[in-house]
């Protein structure tokens, strides 16, 4: 691979400038106007990499500007390289302007730059490097421009419920090296239940958490109560103020990413567990007590009956994301991540029997399929050499309790950029990419699209 390698390296500056491009124009999701179903900074940024497939001489197709493409090589079976061009939100506290694509230090700074513009960008001049060396194939190479991938891979769907080839195998720069095999089942579910106001002590209202896939930090109910009522002994982290004639509980935990919820720490649980000792009646009575014993402090599933486990992956990961009364109902919104070598079948109904038993209804769910692929695979052991042979590392791959975009396509695996030992920069103040990252990630694409498309 030395003549590509060569090839690469003499593109370093042209890579730069297509980054460049890319993280200049701010493909934050919007609403949906004039056919452009994620805005127009989506659209606009989709337009701008198709045009520069373009101008190194590839074909390119724009699907209702969900998604695009370009395409090298013959033969009927396709290999994909799945990339994304939209972003989350810049927010605040940049050092450099967040779409200025500031090339200081070596690193290239802005929204998109590792995730997934860098990586997308890359992968166009890898392509452009295997053209240009003339390196024969078997397989056409699709490069796929995804436009909603941090907005739940709606694009994908379309992609594939509009006539979309499925690639005979393929991966997606858009996590870590050395290559992640497995992830875990995600399951979204709220459920949902009527209060009564009856007794002494009522519930006014409760708030916990952001989103279901972060560990709630802080959560708070606000309580009717007896006039002599005093909150005494409280544990750690719960406090309890006197406002407006009633009292609020507030509860502090530690917020951390749902796929490691252990790491964190649960402040509706550790709310409920302090309101459950307090004596409510009746339906209120047994909706906090059902939260407090069947989910509580738990990380795993365990009290609900869904603590699945397995040695590749792990247990389930369990997370109460969200909890909110009004009073007249109650609604709590889960969050469980099952093991990669176990089924949906195994813990869902589990979870919605324990529910519906003491007087819940279900009212949204979501699922997304584990996915795993065994070490031994023909395109897990590709993916692996390339990797290998580049880095000298020989460490084995990953399963993990969060999802890529390679959950979006069949035969999809996540593989890179994010090298073992790097900053981790996606979704945060200054995000960059090293241009030697840059240039190392497009070396490694080039050789992976050969080891799998290639004669």
């Amino acid at each position: 691979m030395i003549r590509l390698d060569d090839e690469i390296d003499g593109r370093r500056e042209e890579l730069i400038a297509a980054v460049q491009r890319l993280v200049r124009i701010r493909s934050v999701a919007d609403e949906e106007a004039d056919g452009k179903p994620y805005g127009k900074g989506v659209a606009d940024c989709l337009d701008e990499a198709l045009k520069m497939c373009r101008e190194m001489g590839f074909e390119t197709v724009n699907m209702d500007y969900r998604c695009g493409w370009c395409e090298y090589g013959g033969g009927e079976e396709m290999v994909a390289v799945l990339g994304h061009l939209d972003v989350v939100p810049e927010g605040e506290g940049w050092d450099f302007p967040p779409y200025d694509a500031v090339l200081s230090d070596g690193k290239i700074f802005g929204r998109g730059t590792i995730d997934d513009k860098g990586p997308a960008a890359a992968s166009l001049i890898a392509l452009k490097a295997i053209k240009e060396a003339g390196i024969p194939l078997k397989r056409r190479v699709r490069l796929i421009f995804g436009c909603s991938e941090e907005t739940g891979a709606l694009d994908m769907d379309h992609y594939l419920e509009n006539g979309g080839e499925i690639p005979v195998m393929g991966f997606t720069p858009d996590a870590e090296y050395p290559l992640i095999n497995g992830e875990k089942g995600i399951v979204v579910e709220t459920y949902e239940k009527p209060l009564s106001a009856d007794g002494d002590y009522s519930i006014i209202g409760i708030r916990g958490g952001m989103a279901w896939n972060i560990t709630p930090a802080h959560a708070e109910a606000v309580i009717k109560t007896p006039e002599d009522f005093r909150p005494d002994d409280l544990p750690e982290k719960v406090k309890a103020e006197r406002r407006d004639g009633a009292w609020v509980i507030s509860a502090e935990g530690k917020a951390v990413h749902a796929q490691h919820p252990e790491q964190g720490e649960n402040a509706i649980g550790r709310l409920f567990k302090y309101l459950c000792t307090l004596p409510f009646s009746g339906d209120t009575a047994d909706a906090i007590g059902f939260i407090a014993d069947k989910i509580g402090m738990d990380t795993t599933g365990a009290l609900l009956g869904c603590d699945l486990y397995d040695e590749i992956s792990g247990h389930t990961s369990l997370n109460m994301g969200v909890c909110e009364a009004d009073g007249r109902k109650i609604s709590v919104t889960l969050n469980y991540r099952y093991p990669v070598t176990h089924e949906y079948e195994e813990c869902q109904p589990v979870v919605e029997r324990e529910f519906r038993d003491r007087g819940w209804k279900r009212v949204y769910d979501m699922h997304k399929p584990k996915l795993y692929i065994p070490e031994d695979a023909g395109l897990v052991k590709s993916l692996l050499s390339v990797y290998r042979e580049y880095t000298g590392d020989m460490s084995a791959p990953r399963s993990i309790g969060g999802g890529t975009y390679a959950k979006a396509v069949p035969n999809i695996l996540a593989f890179g950029p994010v090298f073992p030992g790097d900053e981790v920069v996606e979704h945060m103040p200054n995000e960059f990419i090293s241009v030697d990252r840059l240039m190392e990630n497009a070396k490694i694409i080039a050789a992976a699209i050969v080891m799998l498309a290639g004669e």
